[in-house]
């Protein structure tokens, strides 16, 4: 096999301040393996929305389920146990990635590096909460998209210039009459994209009590935007990310805004699996995403392939003729299956940079009236 092309990876330019980051106390936190009676608190989301709410059809993606309002999910210690993990030397120091879609991420920490939130993840419990949420059976993605963190970190003068300056704009559009909110939509934590898996569980790691802003956005399908209010710390939000644009906006009144991102695709290996790598590939250790991801994929065929012998082996024995046009529908399927794997593994990957491919053609530059959608 050629050795993959890549530019070396993407590390986070250091700050010229040092990040207001609130790292738990190792020592003072205990050690014990996630427990979901001891580390879940679930309260279910009072709503959830379909495409159709989104207007986009119903079959867009492998759910009618587009996105839930903010849910609690886990415990504050459950919570401090995540963030001691992710603001951990070693991941901090190695799991660092930018790109121009967003400044700050790690990424490929678990379970190395981050047992605990490996084992939150994995957990039937938490599975199925987010199954149900999702009205789909779900299984987490791969192991090195579990936990993705989006960092966005300033100075405590930057947090005092932005309230300042927002509070005269909207000081100044009041006299105008003028609503909204200008700094929302001007420097994103991460731009407009669309997620490179069906389903994404966003989970506020920080503490929201004074943020201004830090909503999604969501492109529907008239090209009008919708806002999701953000979650509070400990509470998270279930997404058909694959198959909706969506942008994470800029909070203001925090010195951070810290999210963990876990991705999930279905369990039944007969449900179609549309993961792409679009915008993964220029932020992941590639011999390591490309192996989980050939894994996995090879396992839904292995398994696709095994039921389908069951059938043909049963319909012998039956004394029925094997439907041939049937047979090759099944071969068809699978050799897209293969030449989608085959395609999205790039050799030549220039790393940090991630083009427009995964936006979905002109609906992705129509912007109409915002409507929020409320917690």
């Amino acid at each position: 096999m050629e050795t993959l092309k890549t530019s070396l990876p993407p590390k986070v330019m250091k700050p010229g301040f040092e990040p207001l980051i609130d790292r738990p106390n190792a020592a003072v936190l205990s050690n014990d393996e996630f427990d979901p009676k001891k580390h879940i608190d679930f309260t279910p989301p009072t709503k959830t929305y379909t495409m159709g709410d989104l207007s986009l059809p119903e079959d867009t993606g492998v759910s009618p389920f587009a996105v839930s309002e903010p849910f609690h999910l886990f415990t504050a210690e459950a919570i401090h146990r995540m963030r001691a993990e992710v603001l951990s030397k070693d991941v901090w120091e190695s799991c660092q990635y930018s790109s121009n879609l967003a400044q700050c991420q790690l990424r490929g920490f678990a379970p190395r590096l981050a047992p605990f939130i490996y084992d939150t993840w994995k957990n039937p419990e938490t599975l199925a909460i987010v199954s149900k949420i999702a009205g789909i059976d779900l299984v987490t993605e791969m192991d090195f998209e579990i936990g993705h963190i989006n960092i966005s970190v300033k100075s405590e003068k930057q947090k005092e210039e932005e309230l300042r300056a927002y509070a005269e704009k909207a000081s100044a559009d009041a006299d105008e009459g003028i609503g909204g909110c200008p700094w929302e939509d001007d420097k994103p934590i991460v731009d407009w994209h669309t997620d490179s898996y069906p389903f994404v569980c966003v989970t506020m790691l920080s503490d929201c009590t004074n943020m201004i802003g830090g909503e999604t956005a969501l492109r529907t399908g008239t090209g009008d935007i919708l806002k999701v209010r953000g979650p509070q710390m400990g509470c998270a939000v279930v997404l058909q990310g694959r198959y909706i644009e969506h942008q994470a906006l800029r909070a203001l009144g925090t010195a951070e805004r810290i999210t963990m991102v876990t991705s999930f695709r279905p369990r039944c290996p007969d449900q179609r699996d549309d993961t792409v790598l679009t915008t993964v590939r220029a932020i992941s250790n590639l011999p390591e995403l490309y192996f989980q991801f050939s894994e996995y994929r090879l396992e839904i065929l292995e398994e696709r392939i095994r039921n389908q012998l069951r059938l043909l082996r049963e319909t012998k024995r039956s004394g029925k003729k094997v439907d041939t046009q049937k047979l090759k529908r099944f071969l068809h399927e699978q050799e897209r299956f293969l030449a989608h794997m085959n395609k999205e593994m790039v050799e030549d990957v220039k790393m940090g940079e991630i083009d427009d491919s995964h936006l979905l053609g002109e609906r992705s530059i129509k912007r109409r009236r915002v409507s929020p959608i409320a917690c």
